[in-house]
């Protein structure tokens, strides 16, 4: 029933159907008996069935192009404005916190000046935030109706209604017409020695707030990011001596040099060849919880015995955070800057552990619980690696709850991955390093099996990796190309896989 066609009734002679269209009188519907008649008289005809096949392949063109291209564009695009708004408060924390230094230097009669430049800021910040806030709606808009557009179109090409599918219209063309592309420039404060005299318009400057939009164009049959898929048999790369007493941890961001640390005090920097570039020693004299190189390419590192995060900056080391009543355990940079850490208290007799996020040595979030006061991540093992994705997903690789927990960038839980079955995985799931890659996918190393997990940002199984002669996994990280490098602790070796195409 799906394959026959319902033609439309004819009518003029309503005991038949219209199978052919007239090209010269508008495409209208006729039956045979129509064709016959003098009305119809030398004109040309088209087959209903012919003109239905062309608009059903228009519409599965249209369908590929809305949920393949034009879609996910307006979806990074309102990605992006997202970000944008997250990251207000922090851009003008740091604007008010550069004003209040230079305040501290000054007479107690200028602070009535602080607060009125203060104020300008905060109503700056409002318009800021209304403009953010006014695209994001528009993209909003329009993103709902591609999907009221899609669920449409869908509808029509499941049906085999002629009337219906013929009266199809693409709105490709309007869609693919993007709104242009809007960017905000925060305000900045621009400092001023101190003069009695002049003390108002020597304080300091804010500039007006500065709007700029870019033409933002879609190339329509065009991938919108680059995808690269899995290979189907991954390849190891080079294999990399560190000499580390159970190696733990590894982290780079080119590939040219990994630094990497175990369970002695000294972290080390090292070429892709094995050769010794550089030596950190741990102030504590113990080994360092975990690792992570920042944007800059600085070192950072976490101590237990000092409850600290320490900084290496052109060779000297700095404390960045001080804990209390709570331990560092492992770490990460995130896109944006920001640092998350994992820690567990200092009450062994109730251990628990959370992850707070720091922007430089200020905490901005702390995710501990669900939305039912549950503990999101188990008590019973200091042994969880953490990572961010593309999404802004933190993702935590929990040993001791034997899974992978992942929650939203507003704390609520996402998911949790508990393993994927396989006859030749005998060992019960036991995640110990955690990484993600430019695809969003999560890579976590499950130790006692001697394998790589790869799941997609949902949280779905895709596969393993399990050829590379793994041994005992445990710290891992990919680098700006992708590159996936593995810690094996009994060894103390790093491997350098490539997993992609």
């Amino acid at each position: 029933r799906r394959s026959t066609l319902i033609y439309p009734k004819c009518g003029t002679h309503t005991h038949k159907n219209c199978e052919f269209q007239c090209k010269d009188c508008s495409n209208i519907f006729v039956c045979s008996s129509c064709m016959a008649s003098e009305q119809h008289g030398r004109h040309r005809f088209v087959e209903v069935a012919e003109v239905f096949k062309t608009k059903k392949d228009d519409i599965k063109k249209d369908t590929k192009e809305l949920e393949n291209h034009i879609s996910p564009t307006y979806e990074d695009i309102a990605r992006d404005l997202e970000n944008q708004l997250a990251n207000l408060d922090g851009g003008y924390e740091k604007i008010t916190t550069t004003m209040s230094k230079q305040g501290e230097q000054w007479h107690r009669e200028i602070d009535i000046i602080i607060n009125k430049m203060k104020t300008e800021i905060s109503e700056i910040k409002v318009k800021h935030r209304d403009i953010l806030q006014k695209h994001l709606d528009e993209i909003k808009q329009i993103q709902s109706l591609i999907k009221q557009t899609l669920q449409a179109i869908r509808k029509i090409e499941k049906s085999t209604e002629v009337y219906s599918t013929m009266e199809y219209s693409s709105k490709i063309r309007e869609f693919s017409k993007l709104p242009p592309k809007i960017q905000v420039s925060l305000p900045t404060f621009i400092p001023k020695p101190i003069d009695r005299e002049k003390l108002y318009s020597l304080f300091g400057q804010i500039t007006p707030l500065s709007t700029a939009t870019e033409e933002n164009v879609l190339s329509l049959n065009q991938p919108t990011t680059s995808v690269r898929e899995l290979l189907n048999e991954p390849e190891l790369v080079a294999t990399i001596q560190t000499e580390h007493e159970k190696l733990r941890s590894v982290t780079s961001l080119n590939g040219d040099k990994i630094w990497t640390s175990g369970e002695t005090n000294d972290i080390k920097c090292i070429n892709i060849k094995g050769s010794l570039l550089q030596t950190i020693q741990n102030k504590s004299g113990k080994f360092p919880g975990d690792i992570a190189v920042d944007s800059d390419g600085d070192l950072l590192y976490t101590s237990g015995p000092t409850r600290t995060v320490n900084k290496v900056k052109n060779g000297q080391t700095e404390e960045l955070i001080r804990l209390h009543g709570w331990k560092p355990g492992y770490l990460c940079v995130t896109s944006t800057g920001d640092l998350l850490v994992t820690m567990f208290s200092d009450d062994y007799t109730q251990m628990q552990s959370k992850v707070a996020r720091y922007l430089g040595s200020t905490e901005k979030q702390t995710i501990q619980f669900d939305d039912e006061s549950k503990p999101l991540y188990s008590g019973n093992s200091k042994i969880k690696y953490i990572t961010e994705n593309r999404n802004h997903d933190v993702c935590v690789a929990d040993y001791g709850a034997g899974e992978v927990v992942v929650v939203n960038q507003d704390r609520k839980l996402r998911w949790r991955y508990t393993g994927h079955p396989s006859v030749t995985k005998n060992k019960p799931f036991k995640p110990w390093g955690i990484t993600t890659d430019s695809q969003s996918r999560i890579l976590t190393a499950d130790s006692g099996n001697h394998c790589i997990h790869i799941l997609d940002r949902n949280g779905q199984f895709l596969r393993y990796i399990d050829n590379c002669d793994l041994n005992y996994p445990t710290g891992l990280c990919v680098d700006n190309n992708d590159n996936l490098f593995v810690c094996e602790p009994r060894k103390g070796n790093v491997k350098k896989i490539k997993y992609l195409k």
